[in-house]
């Protein structure tokens, strides 16, 4: 019998932009060698190994990263999957920076009697012989660092893609492990065990949400392309109640990253349960790549219904920026009140993010909104990690001390690191002469510049409610008496030092002298399609 010839489809080769994409790659090419070597290299020596395979994988893809912003070369890498554009590559720069000193603040052994924050043995009940053993053996889940590696990886991959599936499977990745993180406390393990789970689980949803939404665009358009969605818009041939449905449920997927109200319930059980390196690097890395895909999605694909969407983020700019400010003031747990801080911050960025709506066009207009979201978002991370750096500091017999009763008379005990807390709390406040400050003001000018200027109104007397409980602080800290029994002030390892000295020259710099950052974020651009 002869053999019958089929017709054979053409087929052509994806084309992978493998130059453009090399940050990206390090990374997850780092942490995938971080899984090896959690599987093969003896106990005692993956700490040293792991830590220096992130540091340098997070130091190379910043240069990478560098290179390409000074390239200035934009393009749709992966078959249009990736944005490889100036807000991206911003975003992945101050990803990279943050994680960089999260990654030392990971690595601290010192503070505890030369034991990380990290539990020893995740899978041993906590107050069980099997977790004693752990800790007399100093074991340690050294798998921090390739999980850390993933989230970041995940983040970045998020704050680029400029497809809903690419964005979604970013999403997961950059989740995930951040769900294990949260619950590996050394300490008050129950309480980290319990903020993993309720974040992995309203996590769930969250994501759900996400997909149903994704779902509709696409049965809306016949694309998962934020351009190809874009191009649907202008041509209006889809159905109006498929478009805001499914605009409805993204946002709300991806105001649940952001801390948005009213889905912003996980942020302070869970920044108060998880080990305080993992917080600060969740609120300040997740923020950053949250908002920044937020951002691409909507004035990339969503742009042209702005006038369907822009009143229910009016409408959430302002409860966050009220329940935020105001609820922080009834918080007696430090963790807790930069929590509520953070979701006030979110709320402070959306003024920004619907100034831009109201302007006109997302994609084409608008630079100096963009320009003031990216600004602050620098200004905003890196106090945050300085400011759980010195929490992790505070510390009596049973951990760390984060009731605020316990930092009476802080100022009498440790004068500078009560003055640096305070002054990374005067920067939340958007005191002059600090980061926030020149943050506050961008954001509010470009919310303001957009026609938003009712929202700005709101922001501004939200921060005067904010600065209430930020100045209460301090005034715990240097005007109270010193109890008897005040926690001990640690003496930090070289980790935590430099953490708390890099967040707070930053600081610094960004009050002073916020030019070059200015500049650097009004070349990054537009986002493009």
């Amino acid at each position: 019998m002869s053999a019958m010839l089929l017709p054979v489809a053409d087929f052509t080769a994806p084309k992978i932009e493998y130059n453009e994409l090399a940050p990206l790659l390090v990374v997850f090419g780092a942490a995938c060698v971080g899984v090896l070597v959690e599987a093969f290299l003896p106990r005692p020596l993956r700490h040293l190994v792991q830590l220096a395979i992130t540091v340098v994988a997070v130091v190379v893809s910043g240069v990478l990263t560098g290179i390409l912003m000074n390239d200035k070369k934009e393009l749709l890498a992966a078959q249009g999957a990736i944005s490889v554009d100036g807000p991206a590559l911003f975003t992945w720069l101050i990803l990279l920076a943050l994680s960089l000193i999260s990654v030392l603040l990971f690595a601290e052994r010192s503070i505890d009697g030369g034991l990380s924050a990290f539990a020893g043995q995740a899978a041993a009940v906590p107050g069980s012989d099997a977790e004693r053993e752990g800790t007399a053996a100093r074991v340690e889940h050294t798998e921090i660092f390739p999980l850390t590696l993933f989230a970041v990886g995940g983040m970045m991959l998020f704050a680029a893609s400029n497809d809903l599936l690419v964005l979604f499977v970013a999403l997961e990745v950059f989740s995930l492990p951040l769900y294990l993180l949260c619950g590996l406390a050394r300490r008050r393990r129950l309480i980290s065990q319990e903020a993993a789970m309720k974040y992995f689980l309203l996590g769930a949803f969250s994501s759900a949400f996400l997909l149903f939404g994704i779902a509709l665009l696409y049965g809306y358009a016949g694309t998962m392309s934020l351009g190809g969605i874009a191009d649907a818009l202008s041509s209006d041939t889809g159905s109006d109640t498929i478009l805001l449905a499914g605009t409805g449920l993204l946002g709300v997927g991806l105001l649940f990253k952001v801390g948005g109200v009213p889905f912003h319930s996980w942020t302070p059980d869970v920044y108060q349960g998880a080990p305080t390196p993992v917080t600060g690097f969740m609120a300040a890395c997740t923020k950053i790549a949250a908002f920044v895909g937020l951002m691409r999605v909507f004035y990339v694909a969503l742009g042209g219904s702005r006038w369907d969407w822009a009143p229910m983020m009016w409408i959430i700019a302002i409860l966050t920026m009220v329940v935020g400010s105001i609820v922080a003031i009834t918080q007696t747990d430090v963790k807790r009140m930069l929590a509520y801080s953070s979701i006030a911050h979110a709320g402070f960025l959306l003024t920004a993010f619907v100034g831009l709506a109201q302007a006109g066009s997302g994609v084409h207009t608008g630079i100096t909104s963009t320009q003031a979201v990216l600004f602050y978002l620098v200004s905003y991370g890196f106090p945050t990690i300085g400011a759980f750096a010195v929490v992790t500091l505070v510390r009596d017999a049973g951990g760390e001390a984060t009731h605020l009763s316990r930092w009476a008379g802080l100022g009498k005990k440790s004068p500078l690191l009560a003055g640096i807390f305070a002054f990374f709390l005067l920067s939340f406040a958007g005191i002059p002469l600090t980061a926030g400050f020149t943050g506050k003001w961008a954001v509010f000018s470009a919310a303001w510049t957009g026609g938003a200027w009712p929202l700005v109104v709101v922001a501004v007397l939200s921060s005067l409610v904010a600065a209430f409980f930020y100045v209460r602080v301090i005034v715990l800290m240097f005007f109270s008496d010193l109890p008897a029994d005040a926690p001990d002030v640690a003496l930090p390892g070289w980790q935590t030092t430099s953490a708390v000295a890099l967040g707070l020259a930053a600081t610094v710099v960004l009050g002073l002298v916020p030019g070059p950052v200015l500049d650097l974020a009004a070349r990054a651009g537009e986002f493009i399609r």
